[in-house]
């Protein structure tokens, strides 16, 4: 397989949705760059070196995305008219141990991972910092256990629109990265395929 080229690697870079291996690959490079600063005159060769620290200052604040966490069937509850909150739900499937530990949308003021659970014969509802992701297993976020909660919303969300979120995970030595998708809005009464279907656990 022929290797891909400096510039491929920093062209797919801008482009977005690298790995964190990919980042390093592309700070290397940088690197080696800097070290033709003597090609230049002093003066030149300052500026050189500030212009590609300053980039790999950038490169390392940019969010890595993540594709290690499958997202299926992402839906959110419309809402009606002066409606605060909602929720959203959908299957993850993640290929190592991480954790899901936060969640925003730019149509809700507070995002939060909630779950319902039985206290002294009563359903409540409670916020959770962190959900596990088991390696290999779907994460069902479904009516009635682990969902996402979406409140102080700043629009009615109709059928048919789409909500984005971002996902925040985290892995091995508390290594971030981010997940974007867009959620579809169905009815207030529609069921999620995976309660349809019945054949899917929650794990946490």
């Amino acid at each position: 397989m022929r290797k891909r080229s400096s510039a491929a690697r920093l062209r797919q870079y801008a482009a977005g949705g690298v790995t964190e291996d990919q980042r390093r690959s592309v700070i290397v490079i940088l690197l080696k760059l800097i070290k033709g600063v003597s090609m230049f005159r002093q003066n030149d060769g300052w500026a050189f070196l500030k212009f590609h620290w300053a980039i790999i200052a950038y490169l390392l604040a940019t969010p890595v995305w993540a594709q290690d966490v499958k997202v299926s069937a992402p839906w959110v509850r419309g809402t009606v008219a002066g409606q605060m909150a909602t929720g959203a739900f959908m299957e993850l499937t993640a290929t190592d141990n991480v954790t899901l530990s936060g969640v925003s949308s730019p149509v809700a003021g507070v995002v939060e991972v909630h779950e319902m659970v039985m206290d002294k014969g009563v359903m409540k509802m409670r916020a959770l910092p962190r959900l596990d992701l088991p390696a290999g297993k779907a994460v069902a976020l479904r009516p009635g256990s682990y969902h996402i909660m979406l409140m102080e919303l700043k629009q009615s969300l109709k059928k048919g629109e789409t909500v984005p979120m971002t996902l925040k995970i985290e892995g091995k030595n508390r290594q971030t990265s981010y997940v974007e998708l867009k959620a579809e809005v169905r009815d207030l009464t529609s069921m999620p395929e995976m309660d349809k279907e019945g054949d899917h656990k929650h794990m946490h």
